[in-house]
């Protein structure tokens, strides 16, 4: 794994750091095709409950799925996702992955506003006994 000043080892899980711009939010809306305004478009966000843009629920887990990659390579086999809270431009996240105690194939992750810590994606991951060994 390339290891970034912004990933840590933590027990066997992991730990990083990320503040995702405006301008990954519409660079993924590029790529992806989902150009809602709620991502895009700051003046029409302005006016939703949220105040401002809201990233991509698929860009904040393309980050942990960077994270397994390094980490475990060919192993991810599937997911389990919630988005909870919104998760803002220019607003600091930690995202963490952790083996579950009962079972190191599955991955309890997290990302979380630093700010406040209010949980933007939650969900686990499961991993392959077998692949990238």
């Amino acid at each position: 794994m390339k290891v970034n000043a912004d990933v840590m080892a933590v027990g066997d899980g992991l730990e990083s750091r990320w503040r995702p711009t405006q301008a990954d939010f519409d660079r993924f809306a590029a790529i992806s095709g989902d150009d809602n305004p709620i991502h895009v478009d700051p003046e029409f966000s302005a006016r939703t409950r949220f105040g401002r843009t809201v990233s991509h629920g698929m860009l904040l887990y393309s980050r942990v799925w960077a994270l397994i990659r390094g980490r475990w390579p060919g192993r991810h086999l599937l997911q389990e996702l919630m988005f909870p809270n919104p998760a803002y431009a220019e607003e600091e996240l930690v995202i963490a992955l952790t083996p579950t105690a009962g079972n190191p194939r599955l991955l309890e992750v997290s990302v979380r506003r630093a700010a406040d810590g209010a949980i933007v994606l939650q969900g686990k991951c499961e991993l392959d006994e077998g692949a990238g060994r």
